[in-house]
């Protein structure tokens, strides 16, 4: 099952159609929250699809580049020396490799 994301620079609505349990649990939790900018507009109890639009500027997406070899070591060893202090910082073991 897949995702599926559509909007122009003209419309001021992103449509969402989802089978993505957490993505649908989000959406609605926002609908909720602000009709006034995101609203559930179908759903297909037999397939478990859900469609939202959204308001631009509510939904974003982030892409990321991808770790490096060094930098997934990194945060193995990290998380590993941490394990059982959840308090100290993680991310400064890690940033040090870039």
């Amino acid at each position: 099952m897949r995702e599926s994301f559509w909007f122009d620079e003209k419309e001021p609505l992103i449509h969402i159609r989802t089978h993505n349990t957490d993505l649908k649990k989000r959406l609605a939790a926002y609908a909720g929250q602000h009709p006034d900018q995101c609203r559930q507009t179908d759903a297909d109890p037999d397939t478990g699809c859900m469609e939202f639009e959204i308001r631009k500027g509510r939904f974003s997406f982030r892409l990321t580049a991808p770790y490096s070899e060094e930098r997934r070591n990194a945060a193995s060893k990290a998380a590993k020396k941490h394990s059982g202090n959840l308090t100290h910082p993680i991310q400064k073991d890690v940033l040090q490799f870039f």
